[in-house]
């Protein structure tokens, strides 16, 4: 017994209405001025205030420098790779083409996990009296900065 699903049948309308419509540079301009990216700079920075706050606040609440010490760590380990990948994306390679642009998305990003799992294990030679759960805090809270960039994004524009 065989199981037949239908086709889809598309009139001239509906196949007309699937085609691509290339943007003219007006619509483009409209569009990005609409919906504004967030520059991936202003992220990194993000992330060196949160990681040093980070940093502070577990020296202070265990009065421990090596706590802080190992926060800061942690949060090194997401801003160094995270600045890597934000020059590498931003090189003049990246933008000659969507293909370049994509493969170096993919690149720079295997660049990235590669640095910071290094970081993370050189992290006992490192910092002595390494604290993991305050280098784990700091890291974890340092890449949650991400989704704050997406709440603070640039808001529309509104003509």
């Amino acid at each position: 017994m065989s199981i037949i699903t239908p086709v889809p049948q598309f009139d001239t309308d509906e196949s007309e209405a699937l085609e691509f419509k290339r943007l003219t540079a007006e619509e483009a301009q409209a569009l990005r001025e609409l919906y504004p990216s967030v520059s991936p700079w202003w992220i990194v920075s993000w992330q060196m205030v949160v990681g040093l706050l980070v940093a502070l606040a577990a020296w202070g609440f265990t009065g421990r420098s090596s706590a802080g010490w190992s926060a800061g760590y942690g949060a090194l380990a997401v801003v160094i790779p995270a600045v890597l990948f934000a020059r590498g994306l931003m090189s003049q390679f990246s933008s000659i083409n969507a293909a370049t642009a994509g493969f170096g998305f993919f690149v720079w990003e295997a660049i990235k996990i590669a640095v910071s799992v290094g970081m993370l294990a050189a992290a006992p030679q490192l910092v002595p009296g390494l604290d993991w759960l305050a280098m784990l805090i700091g890291l974890i809270v340092t890449l949650k900065v991400y989704w704050l960039a997406l709440l603070m994004r640039p808001k529309r524009t509104t003509n």
